[in-house]
Formats: C-alpha cells, sequence, structure tokens
C-alpha cells in the first residue's frame, strides 16, 4: 500500500508549573514546583503528543526556533527531523535548556508517527519485552521519618522489587534515615542516591557503611556526573554486591560515550527528557547494548514506559512520585504499578497519553 504523503502543520507548546504536594529535596537541590512543558505536533489529521520537565522558557524556544524546522516535513521521518532540530540549536548551545526542548520536540514526532500509523509506540519500535519494572523513587532529604516510612514502605507493598531514598544534604543523618526506609521496606531492595552530594572519600565511606548495615545494593551519583574519575574509584572500590549508577544528566550521545569509555558505572542511565528524546534515548540503548551495560530510565515513567520496551538492556524503570503524580493529574492513559511493573496499554496509538485539558489549564504559565 502506497504511503499517503502527510506534513506537519503545526508544532505548539505549552509550559504548566504544579505545586509539589509537600517540599522536596535531594542531596543539591530543593524545589516547591514543577514545570512540565508538553509539545504537541500536528499533521494528517493526528496530533502526537511529547514533553519534558524543565524551565518555563523552553516553550518559547520550541515556539520560536524549533516549530519552524519540522513544519512541512513528512511526519514518518523523525531522524531527518531530529538532525535538523540538532543543527538549528548550535550557535545557541546544544546541551541544557536546547536539549530539553528537542526531546519534547522529538517524542511528540514519535509519537504523531506512531498515531499515524495506528500502532502502540513500542510495536513502533520493535518491542522487546511485555512489561517494564520499576523502583519507587522519592524519599526526599526534607521528609520526616513518618512520610519517608509511608511513602517508600507503600511502594514496597506495591510489589516495587527497590525502593530509592535521598541523601546527602544532611550527612550526619543519612545513616539513621536509611535505617527507618529499610525497617519500613522489610525484604525490599533499598537504593540510595546522593546526586553528586559527597566527596569521593566520604562516598566511599557511605558506600560501605550502607552495604554492611543496611544492604544497600544500587548507590546513585555518590560523586558528581562529572567526575567521572571519582565515578570510577566508587565502581572499582565499593562492595562487590553495589551497583553504582549515574546519567541522568546526560544530553547527548557523547556524554554517554565518555562515561562508558571510562567504566565509570555499573548501570547506565539516561532521560528521554533530557537526551534529545526518543531518538536519544535510543542511542543510548544502543550503546549500552554494545558494551554491555544494564540501562535504567530516569523519571518520566509515562513517557518512558513505551520506549522502555524496546530497550535491549533495560533494567528497570523510576517510578518517581513528583512526575508520577503530574502525569497522573495530567494525562489521561498514564500508567499505574502493578505488581512492581507497569505496562503499555496496546489498545491506544502512540505512547496513549492524552492531555486533560481542563485540568491542565489552571497551571498554564
Amino acid at each position: 500500500m502506497a504511503w499517503r504523503k502527510e506534513r506537519i502543520e503545526r508544532v505548539e507548546a505549552r509550559a504548566y508549573t504544579i505545586p509539589t504536594d509537600a517540599p522536596e529535596a535531594d542531596g543539591t537541590f530543593a524545589w516547591k514546583e514543577t514545570t512540565i512543558i508538553v509539545v504537541e505536533a500536528t499533521g494528517g489529521g493526528k496530533t502526537g503528543l511529547g514533553y519534558t520537565y524543565s524551565h518555563k522558557s523552553v516553550a518559547g524556544l520550541i515556539t520560536s526556533a524549533l516549530a519552524e524546522v519540522v513544519r512541512g516535513t513528512d511526519p514518518l521521518d523523525v531522524p531527518a527531523a531530529h538532525e535538523a532540530l540538532v543543527g538549528k540549536v548550535r550557535n545557541i548551545g546544544s546541551r541544557g535548556l536546547a536539549a530539553n526542548a528537542i526531546s519534547a520536540v522529538d517524542t511528540a514526532l514519535w509519537d504523531l508517527k506512531a498515531r499515524l500509523l495506528d500502532l502502540p509506540l513500542c510495536k513502533l519500535f520493535g518491542q522487546a519485552r511485555e512489561s517494564v519494572p520499576v523502583y519507587g523513587s522519592g524519599g526526599f532529604t526534607t521528609y520526616d521519618d513518618g512520610r519517608l516510612r509511608e511513602q517508600l514502605g507503600g511502594w514496597a507493598a506495591e510489589g516495587c522489587r527497590w525502593v530509592k531514598m535521598n541523601v546527602g544534604s544532611e550527612p550526619e543523618r543519612d545513616l539513621h534515615r536509611a535505617r527507618v526506609a529499610k525497617e519500613a521496606i522489610g525484604d525490599t531492595e533499598l537504593f540510595v542516591d546522593a546526586n553528586g552530594a559527597y566527596g569521593r572519600k566520604q562516598a566511599l565511606w557511605f558506600a560501605q557503611a550502607y552495604h554492611d548495615e543496611l544492604g544497600v545494593t544500587y548507590f546513585e551519583e555518590p560523586v558528581s556526573s562529572d567526575d567521572l574519575d571519582g565515578l570510577r574509584l566508587l565502581r572499582d572500590r565499593a562492595p562487590a554486591g553495589m551497583r553504582i549508577a549515574a546519567g541522568e544528566y546526560g544530553y547527548d550521545p557523547f556524554y554517554f560515550k565518555r562515561m562508558l569509555a571510562a567504566e565509570a558505572v555499573d548501570v547506565q542511565q539516561a532521560d528521554a527528557t533530557r537526551c534529545r528524546g526518543y531518538t536519544g534515548f535510543l542511542e543510548v540503548a544502543a550503546l549500552c547494548d554494545a558494551h554491555p551495560l544494564p540501562l535504567s530510565a530516569h523519571t518520566a515513567p509515562s513517557l518512558h514506559l513505551h520506549v522502555c520496551c524496546a530497550a535491549p538492556r533495560l533494567w528497570n524503570l523510576e517510578w518517581f512520585h513528583d512526575h508520577v503524580r503530574i502525569e497522573q493529574m495530567l494525562f489521561d492513559g498514564a500508567p499505574r504499578v502493578e505488581g512492581g511493573v507497569v505496562r503499555p496499554d496496546l489498545s491506544r496509538p502512540g505512547h496513549g497519553l492524552e492531555l486533560k485539558r481542563q485540568d491542565a489549564a489552571r497551571y498554564e504559565d
């Protein structure tokens, strides 16, 4: 059957800022609200949806510079559009906000293509698994012991094999908080995330203490993700049962290539809302497959579900409290955890998400 040639008619972006349900902080940053930038790409009578979590200025960058790059192009030719988007931001810098913007547009274009073909995205990518295991993620350093127990214990009760808490903003309290968390989750595995808050020797000490006393099996960003030598030191000297992870701040394939070449991590993280969308995420998945190394998807679980079903060495997906709450508020079709996994709804084309416009309107910037 010949393809009826369509064109992308318009690309629109809007920013929505949603207050957190309580003050949140990790090892190096604190926040009381989160901004999501939603992109809609329309063509052939269908609309694809993508998004990123970033600053509201990203919406302006998309409408003023990136939308014109893809308008009038064939919605099936996502790789060509992706290359043009990357070229467009050369002189303003291709990382940071620009990469967030490209990520939102790229995911919208893939969603549009799948909807035009009337396929779930995981089938368009090529499905490698029927479900994706998740780890509950939150345990913010602003939480008191009661809130920490409630949140992490709740994920364990839902069947999550792993749960993760944040550490590092008050190192003197970290072991106490980790003991509270472990008591609440029982046999569920405990992960910790320092967001680069520790120095190298401090991180080595905590790695041993977390593992020996509490059986922690995963230590994310024990030192800065820019400190590849420090990450390699932790990977070499951490207890044998503990995996070192980083990569959530990767914006382009060169970042991931350097991290993997340095043998800095046991688990490579990537975030499709930052690493140039689904196109970039699949590039990282290919790098992990070639090394080989397990891949973990960072936050935005509704956006990641279908592409995670296609990644060959996907280990797990972060069920991040803040984003789970926002995605279930704003999108019809947002997945829910059952038995520690999430599954794509194969009855819905694309990634299956639809913006709840009335619910979202109250938060528009």
